[in-house]
């Protein structure tokens, strides 16, 4: 994985150079390595940075993300062949943040063209990145239409939902301001930490934020009022129904957010996740938020696990539902992905309803728009209940959260489209489904 220290005849870069250097990390992580911009910020790509270096950063990789194909279309004319990978990601940086504030064109440039003598070849790098940014300053903004899903992602949306729905969500993708959603410890107190971080209350509850910054920097942070968790995610949790003194297994739980709404609302929790590097990121959480609950770094699969009243399985899937945040995703999910995903959350399925004691509710959920990862797995598992080959279970509908009526499926499911909060700056897609597992007891 490439980092924020560039390969260089020179040293390493300082100050805004680092920073764009540690975006510079990211570019090429996401489009040579197919890296998620989580897994590489948790890897340490930007652990030279200070924290508000690390928020920069981020935040300019994912504009450069989110602009690319605006980027790309400004620097075609100027450009012969293909660059090499390390001076395309400079290129796509630069002309991003040429594009985003043509005022400051001129300090962009010159940042980039000193990135660019830390690359190899940096003399000649540093003056042809000079006239092509210079050149895109200077022309007028492309018009281009609007980004679409990758093809292979939008056919199977359209045939299953129809294009309206998928036209809309790829209008909120195109955003190019996404807002931050945090989930409160004390639900009473929004109101007050509504005043004091200047966010709005969202209808499903919780704070929304249009421009927040670094996040660590917000009152209430240092005191775990509250914790970094989209709308849809937090309306995972409440699927489950009233849990004040209930034993809740939390299966592939980090980085937690799930997990500590659990705990607020009185849960006995036991959160379960195979990667220990997320894990003590929840840990982390937990012990910011003064909340408590169990935490066994281990494959839901296979691990020694308690039954449980209730169980929560956010499987692991394609993430669709989040490119407004991540528009990584496009570039690194490919559809030879969606088989061993499917193949997974199934088992996971089957797991989960074991987990569950008879008359225990098991709420599934991907934050994936596809059906495959959702409506499909759920009639698969009904299958495999009627023949025998995982325990009974029958559906439950779930009343949609405040705000979010159009959630609501004939079938009973929740499915949250991220253009359902257009006007707020949109919301994660979620699939939700709510199992109810029968009196056998078979495991």
């Amino acid at each position: 994985m490439v980092g924020a220290r560039q390969e260089s005849g020179r040293g390493p870069v300082r100050g805004n150079d680092a920073v764009r250097g540690g975006a510079l990390g990211i570019i090429r992580g996401v489009l040579e390595g197919r890296a998620a911009i989580g897994d590489q910020v948790a890897a340490g790509v930007l652990g030279a940075l200070d924290p508000a270096g690390r928020a920069r950063a981020q935040r300019l990789a994912i504009a450069a993300l989110r602009g690319m194909a605006a980027a790309e279309a400004a620097l075609a004319p100027h450009l012969a062949r293909r660059p090499d990978p390390a001076l395309r990601a400079l290129l796509l940086l630069g002309a991003s943040e040429v594009l985003a504030s043509p005022a400051g064109a001129h300090g962009a440039v010159a940042a980039a063209v000193d990135l660019a003598r830390t690359l190899p070849g940096g003399a000649a790098k540093a003056g042809f990145v000079n006239a092509v940014l210079r050149r895109v300053a200077a022309g007028s903004v492309p018009v281009i239409p609007p980004p679409e899903l990758p093809g292979w992602m939008r056919a199977r949306l359209v045939a299953r939902f129809g294009a309206g729905p998928v036209g809309a969500t790829e209008a909120v993708f195109a955003q190019p301001e996404v807002p931050l959603d945090l989930t409160l410890r004390d639900p009473g107190t929004a109101a007050a930490w509504a005043g004091a971080t200047g966010a709005e209350v969202r209808p499903t509850g919780g704070l929304r934020l249009n421009r927040a910054g670094q996040v660590s920097a917000l009152p209430g942070y240092a005191e775990g009022a509250w914790w970094v968790q989209d709308a849809g995610a937090a309306a995972v949790a409440g699927a489950l129904g009233p849990v004040a003194g209930r034993d809740v297994l939390d299966l592939c739980a980090a980085p937690g957010g799930k997990t500590m709404q659990l705990a607020a609302a009185g849960a006995r929790v036991v959160a379960v996740d195979p990667s220990a590097r997320r894990m003590a990121r929840l840990a982390e959480n937990l012990a910011r938020t003064g909340l408590c609950a169990r935490c066994v770094t281990a494959d839901a699969l296979t691990a020694d696990l308690p039954r449980a009243d209730a169980v929560l399985l956010d499987a692991p899937c394609t993430a669709t539902g989040t490119i407004r945040r991540h528009p990584e995703l496009p570039l690194i999910r490919q559809e030879a992905d969606l088989a061993a995903l499917t193949t997974l959350q199934a088992a996971l399925i089957d797991r989960a309803l074991g987990l569950a004691v008879p008359g225990g509710v098991v709420v599934y959920a991907t934050c994936s728009l596809l059906p495959e990862e959702g409506e499909a797995q759920i009639a698969a598992a009904l299958a495999r209940a009627r023949a025998g080959a995982c325990a009974p279970f029958a559906v439950e509908p779930i009343a949609p959260p405040p705000g979010l009526p159009e959630a609501a499926t004939p079938e009973g499911f929740l499915r949250i489209w991220p253009h359902h909060w257009a006007a707020r700056g949109g919301i994660d897609g979620f699939f939700v489904a709510r199992l109810r597992r029968g009196p056998d007891t078979t495991p």
